[in-house]
């Protein structure tokens, strides 16, 4: 029974996720569909769901059945739907292993919070279409972002992240910046944006905080960055075109989420070899020395 239950909360939040992401309101929904807006608002909640209601919704927001339902792949155009849903797997994982360079999202620093506005604003071209509503899309990613980091902090699920030492010496050298052709006195302050993030790192390695494993890769890592949620005996595979931080990313690509177990167990692979054969504790504690060290002006 409480197998079923939890279905029906995960279909109303998939519900959410689809309708915050396409950025439209419940009472839309309600006149799109037919259905009343006191309807929209008890399946979102995790109440149960007619099937027809559940069809009309669905052709509506142009998805199927079997996504809502969280069956096979669900496939994510948007940054700020990807987000929403990553918020959502995160607010009940575990355990997360993130290969997603140079620095994993959840473990910056409120430093780099208080940059993220900036960065996402410079990463999108001025030609870029529908600029009369980029403040506000920005806005929206942000609310999702930093609730995901409070939650996060709230919780402290066990991370292990695999850190790219080619990356990390990248951040140092280019600075935390959203686009070239900066001024140089921008690009200085976003060099020492850089540092501290680099520091952080460091700052992990050595004292080790509860539930948090840093891995040093040397070797080349795949184009696109993943994460593995773990909660319980479950896993969900997080694929992401999306990039936060050096030449943020919040316009093109298609994330994908997949709990498919040939999948999970390729991607689990994938992050043991690396972390098998990364740098951890003193070796990779004074690897980062000597890449901040080189880079220290």
């Amino acid at each position: 029974m409480a197998k079923q239950y939890e279905t029906a909360l995960d279909i109303g939040d998939r519900l959410r996720l689809v309708r915050v992401g396409k950025g439209l309101t419940p009472e839309e929904v309600a006149s799109a569909t037919g259905l009343s807006r006191a309807a929209i608002y008890r399946y979102e909640a995790g109440n149960p769901i007619r099937v027809d209601a559940l069809g009309k919704i669905a052709d509506f927001f142009d998805v199927s059945i079997a996504s809502l339902f969280g069956v096979g792949s669900e496939f994510i155009g948007s940054a700020k739907e990807f987000f929403e849903r990553m918020r959502q797997i995160e607010a009940v994982a575990d355990q997360i292993t993130a290969l997603f360079g140079p620095v994993a999202f959840l473990l910056t620093t409120e430093n780099f919070d208080s940059l993220l506005k900036q960065l996402l604003h410079e990463s999108v071209p001025e030609a870029a279409p529908n600029q009369h509503s980029l403040d506000e899309e920005i806005a929206q990613i942000l609310e999702i972002l930093y609730q995901r980091k409070e939650a996060y902090l709230y919780r402290r699920p066990s991370i292990v992240s695999l850190v790219s030492a080619l990356e990390l010496e990248q951040m140092l050298v280019t600075g935390l910046v959203g686009k070239y052709g900066l001024p140089e006195d921008v690009v200085a302050q976003r060099r020492e944006a850089a540092m501290i993030e680099a520091e952080n790192v460091l700052r992990m390695m050595i004292d080790q905080p509860m539930g948090v494993q840093i891995g040093l890769v040397e070797d080349s890592l795949p184009g696109a960055s993943f994460q593995i949620l773990k909660n319980g005996p479950s896993s969900v595979v997080a694929m992401s075109p999306f990039r936060l931080g050096l030449y943020a990313n919040i316009r093109v690509g298609v994330g994908t989420i997949t709990s498919a177990h040939e999948s999970v167990e390729m991607h689990q692979k994938v992050t043991s070899d690396l972390w098998h054969n990364s740098k951890k504790s003193e070796d990779a504690i004074q690897r980062v020395k000597d890449i901040i060290k080189q880079h220290t002006r």
